[in-house]
């Protein structure tokens, strides 16, 4: 479905803002975040806590070799985005005025390959082409850190990553052939595998577990704001953590309410992929956070820095400031 025509799906549940309080949020036309983003707008959410959240959907390629959404943040055009927090870290280690104020998912994707692949695991990469958005795309270097922590090599070196830009041009490399598994966002994957001749040969969201040593499920992607609009408005933020949370209880609860977005904002009218991302978003949510969700971001960020490097990362360390679990008075 084109972003024209998810736009207009959107547009036809926005409201009059009237004299709330407005918290712009610009997302990509294909992430997972547009579902919980309709669900507000159509529930009425945003202004039964009091602001109006206009949302506006943008593509998923890099600008300056940044995301779109992340650009869009940066320039000013935008209050609210998601990005993982890794990527936060790079940013806002470079001077980035751009904080997490509250947590998304574990917004990591799978491996898929043909269904008659030789790649079973993470050992068999080697001397394969692996498509990825970018080399610092999260997932990349989740596999990076977990191929030599537990087996020894490096992927970067012993497999060929070829970069696509884009989620869609990463499916477009898988279809035409051009390399022999990528690492796609979770919810474009059951899109791939439902309608084959492909299957997911491991879910990131393993990974991401195994490396961070607990069994609590930790948010990769956050949501961001503008230090600006954080220290202008932020009961504007508080009143978006209300909506937020409450979305979440009713996309956990409420088939019927995903069926409505299947048919709204997704590409394919397949009830059996419509459930796929359905179950996939609902074990991918995190809901909220606290010190101890915060502390193991910390120490998974430690361990990828330690396995993969800074190289890898493209940052040393998460900035001060980086984590905002309370709005600031």
């Amino acid at each position: 479905m084109s972003i024209a025509d998810q736009q207009a799906a959107l547009d036809a549940v926005h409201d009059d803002p009237a004299d709330l309080p407005v918290m712009r949020a610009r997302f990509e036309h294909n992430g997972s975040p547009r579902y919980m983003l309709y669900a507000i707008k159509r529930l009425g959410l945003d202004r039964e806590h009091g602001f109006h959240l206009d949302v506006r959907l943008v593509s998923d390629e890099l600008e300056g070799g940044m995301e779109t959404v992340e650009a869009r943040l940066q320039d000013g055009d935008a209050d609210l985005i998601d990005i993982d927090y890794i990527s936060t870290a790079r940013e806002r280690s470079e001077g980035a005025a751009i904080v997490a104020i509250h947590p998304y998912g574990r917004t990591v994707g799978g491996l898929v390959a043909l269904d008659d692949t030789d790649i079973e695991g993470l050992t068999d990469l080697p001397d394969h082409r692996i498509g990825v958005v970018r080399r610092l795309d999260k997932n990349w270097i989740l596999t990076r850190a977990a191929c030599r922590e537990y087996h020894g090599f490096d992927p970067d070196v012993e497999a060929t990553p070829v970069e696509a830009g884009s989620k869609v041009g990463l499916t477009e490399l898988l279809y035409d052939g051009e390399v022999d598994a990528i690492l796609q966002f979770w919810p474009i994957v059951p899109e791939i595998t439902e309608r084959g001749p492909y299957r997911e040969v491991l879910p990131m969201a393993e990974l991401v577990q195994r490396l961070s040593g607990t069994d609590d499920r930790l948010p990769i992607s956050t949501f961001l704001t503008s230090e600006s609009f954080l220290a202008e408005h932020p009961e504007t933020v508080r009143r978006f953590r209300g909506a937020y949370r409450d979305v979440v209880d009713r996309l956990v609860a409420e088939d019927d309410l995903w069926e409505e977005i299947g048919e709204t904002l997704m590409t394919y009218d397949d009830p059996a992929v419509v459930r796929a991302v359905r179950d996939g978003w609902r074990d991918m949510v995190v809901r909220d956070w606290n010190t101890e969700t915060i502390e193991g971001m910390e120490r998974l960020f430690d361990h990828l820095l330690e396995v993969a490097g800074a190289d890898a990362l493209g940052v040393d360390h998460v900035p001060e400031g980086t984590f905002r679990p309370e709005v600031e008075p």
